[in-house]
This record gives structure tokens, sequence and C-alpha cells, in this order.
């Protein structure tokens, strides 16, 4: 593929996926041949019951799993036909994760564990520090980088999180029950905060959740029932905030 149809085609592209686990009576059909297109620039909250394959749609994604079957590809490349390595380069350099439990180092500041990927990936002291630096002021961290999680509330730690997830400039963020530990201020506060990461920096966002309240905040749902797409529509009804705000966040 042209560089130029890998960025006017989907950046990611699911065809006729399935996921199966077990052998036998022990089969479990997690994904039954699952289309999904992502472009560039969109935020699609991905929800269902348990146990409808949202979660295992969104690790096959994340390069944390294979599909059993169909082909995965991103920015025009085969995820699919890549080896474990290549995958593990794919997941470091394009990939940035947002968990429901923060993941944070406890005795480490908010700095250091943000420059965590970018110690993985070798990078010096002195970037490091300048990119954890500018990825906590993304956030509305400015003024907190030596601060230990311990120091922080709930929806801060959640912030460092998607800081660090950041860092690395991934094409695309993904992000698994990122208010699931959070009240429901913070989690509009964070909701707010990765709506205005999309709206204003252009950043892929793909969400998994089971609340509709965080789910208004994308501009496209997807639902999944027993491993398959149930529907694939725009949100209407997206929660926008007034451009001020939206700048104040970020």
């Amino acid at each position: 593929m042209t560089d130029a149809a890998a960025v006017t085609s989907p950046l990611i592209r699911l065809r006729r996926v399935s996921k199966v686990y077990g052998t036998g009576d022990a089969t479990v059909h997690a994904l039954r041949d699952v289309d999904l297109d992502v472009s560039r620039g969109e935020f699609i909250a991905i929800m269902g019951p348990s146990g409808s394959g949202k979660s295992t749609a969104m690790n096959i994604i994340g390069c944390l799993d294979t599909p059993s079957s169909g082909e995965y590809f991103f920015a025009g490349q085969p995820v699919h036909a890549m080896t474990r390595n290549e995958r593990a380069l794919l997941r470091r350099n394009q990939l940035g994760f947002v968990f429901q439990g923060f993941n944070l180092l406890p005795r480490t500041s908010a700095q250091e564990n943000v420059e965590l990927p970018l110690l993985y990936r070798g990078e010096s002291a002195s970037a490091r520090h300048d990119a954890a630096r500018q990825a906590l002021a993304l956030v509305g961290l400015a003024g907190r980088e030596r601060h230990t999680p311990s120091e922080l509330s709930g929806g801060q730690q959640q912030r460092v999180a998607i800081a660090r997830a950041l860092v690395s400039r991934p094409a695309v963020l993904l992000a698994d029950e990122p208010t699931g530990n959070l009240d429901s201020q913070r989690s509009s506060e964070i909701m707010e905060l990765l709506r205005a990461l999309n709206v204003e920096r252009g950043i892929t966002i793909v969400m998994v959740t089971h609340e509709a309240d965080m789910a208004a905040f994308a501009g496209r749902i997807v639902r999944f029932v027993d491993g398959h797409v149930d529907s694939d529509t725009p949100n209407a009804m997206t929660v926008l905030r007034p451009p001020a705000a939206v700048a104040e966040a970020i």
C-alpha cells in the first residue's frame, strides 16, 4: 500500500475477525466475524454486556492478543501476519493505553511515571524529562510533576496515566473503562479531557465502556453482543463543551 493510500484508508481495519478460546465443550467464541473500521481522528466508544467481546476486540486492536482467524490492518500493515516482536514494536510505537486501574508506580513521581515508556525506548534523560513535562501540562498537571500517586486525587492519577499513554505520541489511544474507578464528577472530568484531546489535538481514541453517559462523549458508538457487532452508529448526542472550556482542559 502506498503512503497516500495508508493515510486515506481507515487507520484500524478488522475484517471477519474471530477469536476462539478453549476446545471441545470448553470452547468459547469470544468474537465472531467482526468487521470494524476506525478512521484517523475518530473517537469511538465500544459498548456491550459482559462477555460480549468488547474487551477481546480491544486486546486484539492493542496487539495484546491475536485473532484466531480474520485480518487486522493498522495503517495498511497486516498485523495478523506480524511476528510477536513486530507486534510488540507496533504496540510500543503506535499505541497508548489507559486502563481502569491507574497502574502507577506508588513511590515514583508523576513525571517519572510518565517517563517510563521513553525509558524503555532508550531515550536520553533530557528528552524524557522534557516530553514528560509537556505531557503532564497537556493533561492539566503542570506544577505537579514531583507529586507521588498518594499525593494526587483519583482523577489526577488517571490524568498521569493518560499523560504516560500520550508521551510517546501514539497514533491511537486505547482506553479500557478509564473512569471505572472514579466518582461521577471525576469521571466527567476525565471524559472531558479525552474529548478535548480528540477535538483539539486530533488524537484517535478507542474506548471500551459500559456506561452510556461516558460513551456520550464519543462521536460514534459500536455495540457488541455475543461476539459480533450488533450496531455501529454515529452519536448524535455527543457531549460537546464550549471552546473556552475545551481549551482550558488541555
